[in-house]
């Protein structure tokens, strides 16, 4: 039997639960209570999970997970279509891993330059490339209703 998954913005006090998701799924990773993060629950449980946080005027959205047993399911692109209906625009950037950018071009992320991101955002771009990640910066562009 099939249980719905549902969306949600995390309430900020639960962040200690998502940390520890992170921890065991994601390591590396540092949540941070100012962050708006949305997750996907199935049974109380938290099956998914993805982030904003604010650099200036803009967002970056990161950590995105899917817990691996709930993978190749649809629930990544549920999250983005979540995500796209309360919270992205075009102040919403994202560094994919380059095998991830047809994902999020999917849900209208457009691959930019370097030189293209917000000065603040371009900083740490360059930063988590240096350090040997294959990251390629994405916009959002709302799509025409």
């Amino acid at each position: 039997m099939t249980h719905a998954i549902h969306f949600e913005l995390l309430d900020p006090i639960k962040v200690p639960i998502i940390k520890k998701l992170y921890k065991a799924h994601y390591p590396g990773t540092k949540v941070k209570k100012d962050e708006n993060i949305v997750v996907a629950m199935q049974d109380k449980q938290t099956i998914g999970v993805v982030r904003f946080r604010r650099v200036e005027e803009h967002q970056l959205m990161t950590g995105m997970l899917v817990i691996p047993s709930q993978r190749e399911k649809g629930i990544a692109h549920c999250l983005l279509k979540y995500c796209a209906e309360r919270l992205l625009d075009e102040k919403v950037f994202c560094f994919a891993y380059r095998h991830l950018e047809p994902f999020y071009a999917q849900h209208s992320f457009v691959t930019i330059s370097s030189e293209q991101l917000p000065n603040s955002l371009k900083q740490k771009f360059i930063r988590y490339s240096e350090s040997g990640k294959d990251l390629v910066p994405m916009q959002y562009q709302a799509q025409i209703r």
